[in-house]
C-alpha cells in the first residue's frame, strides 16, 4: 500500500521574526501537516508548553515530540501530557517516543547514562503503560524498572488509540518500532551518542535497503499499515539542473562522500521543487517513505512549491 506524501517541520524555537503561534500557524499556510518539537536540554523551548501552543493556534496541525526521551520523565507523566494534548488540540497528538541517545543531556543533568540494551529495555516498558494509560481502564504492571498499581489514565485522550511514532536506526529499535508503532521513523544508528562519522556513513543508500529490510521482516502482514518517516537533515532548494549539480558536489565535498552517493542519501534533499518531488516520488517506490519532516531552518517557504506538486499523491 502506497502512502500519501505528507511534511512536518522540527522546531525548536519560532521561526525568524515570528512568534511561536505566528510559526506554527504559518507551517499550516504552507501546507505541512505536522509539528514536531525535539526533547532535549539544549536551547528549545519545552516540548508540552511549545505544542499546548500550537495547538491553540492552529485547527489542522498535527503535533508530537519528536521524540520524548523516555529516561527524562515518568511514563505516567507522558501518558498524562499527551492526553491532554490530545484534548488540548481536539485529537491532533502523536505519541512520539524513544529510548534516550544524546550523551550530553545525560551528562549535563546528571543522569545515568546507561548502556543502549537498558534503555530500550526501559522504553519498552514505559510504551506498554503509556498505552495502557491513554485506554479504558486501570493499569497494573510489575517490570525490572517501572511499577504501577491500578492506575486508571484520566483524562482520557480524543483519539483512541494515539498514534505511536517510533524511530531508530538500529536492529532492535527499527524492530520494535515495526513491531509497536504506527509511524516508524528510520535514522542512522545513534549508539555513540553523538551524531559523529559512524553515523553519517551509516545514511548511505545501501545502509537504507538493510535498515527497511529489518522493519519489513519484523512488522509482517501489518507493514502495509506503517507510515514510514524520515527526517531530513540538510534541504537545499537550487533553480534545478546545474546548480544542483553544484550544490551535490558541494555538499559531497564537506561530508567526504562520493557525489553520486550523497544525491541519493534519504536524510539530503537537494534540487528544484520539480527534481526534489521527483526525488521523493523515487525514494517512495524504493524504500516505502510518505512522511518527511524538515529542519526549521529550511527554506520552508520555497518548499511549499514541492508540498503543492505532491499534493494528492
Amino acid at each position: 500500500m502506497t502512502h500519501p506524501f505528507r511534511f512536518g517541520v522540527e522546531m525548536k524555537t519560532p521561526l525568524p521574526e515570528l512568534t511561536w503561534a505566528q510559526s506554527a500557524q504559518r507551517l499550516e499556510e504552507l501546507g505541512f501537516s505536522t509539528l514536531v518539537v525535539p526533547d532535549h536540554f539544549d536551547d528549545q523551548y519545552a516540548v508540552g508548553p511549545a505544542l499546548a501552543a500550537a495547538a491553540a493556534a492552529t485547527t489542522a496541525l498535527r503535533l508530537s515530540a519528536l521524540v520524548y526521551g523516555n529516561d527524562y520523565r515518568h511514563p505516567v507523566m507522558v501518558a498524562k501530557e499527551v492526553a491532554t494534548l490530545d484534548i488540548l488540540s481536539g485529537g491532533r497528538m502523536d505519541l512520539g517516543l524513544g529510548a534516550g541517545w544524546k550523551r550530553v543531556d545525560y551528562d549535563e543533568a546528571g543522569l545515568e547514562y546507561d548502556p543502549p540494551g537498558v534503555r530500550i529495555d526501559r522504553m519498552v516498558e514505559s510504551l506498554q503503560i503509556i498505552k495502557g494509560l491513554l485506554a479504558d481502564g486501570p493499569v497494573t504492571f510489575e517490570g525490572e524498572h517501572y511499577t504501577i498499581r491500578g492506575l486508571e489514565g484520566l483524562p482520557k485522550p480524543v483519539q483512541s488509540p494515539v498514534p505511536v511514532v517510533i524511530g531508530g536506526g538500529g536492529r532492535r529499535m527499527l524492530t520494535l518500532a515495526a513491531r509497536h508503532a504506527d509511524i516508524v521513523g528510520v535514522n542512522a544508528n545513534l549508539r555513540s551518542g553523538e551524531i559523529g562519522l559512524d553515523a553519517i556513513y551509516d545514511v548511505t543508500p545501501d545502509r537504507f535497503d538493510a535498515k527497511l529490510q529489518w522493519v519489513r521482516d519484523a512488522a509482517g502482514d501489518r507493514f502495509d499499515q506503517l507510515e514510514l518517516n524520515l527526517l531530513v537533515a540538510s534541504m537545499q532548494i537550487t533553480e534545478g539542473g546545474r546548480a544542483t549539480t553544484e550544490a551535490v558536489e558541494a555538499t559531497a565535498e564537506m561530508f567526504g562522500m562520493p557525489a553520486e552517493t550523497v544525491a541519493d542519501v534519504p536524510m539530503l534533499l537537494i534540487g528544484s521543487p520539480t527534481e526534489i518531488a521527483d526525488t521523493l516520488r523515487f525514494r517512495r517506490d524504493r524504500w516505502g517513505f510518505s512522511y518527511m519532516v524538515l529542519q526549521g531552518d529550511s527554506d520552508l517557504a520555497a518548499f511549499a512549491a514541492v508540498i503543492s506538486e505532491l499534493d494528492g499523491e
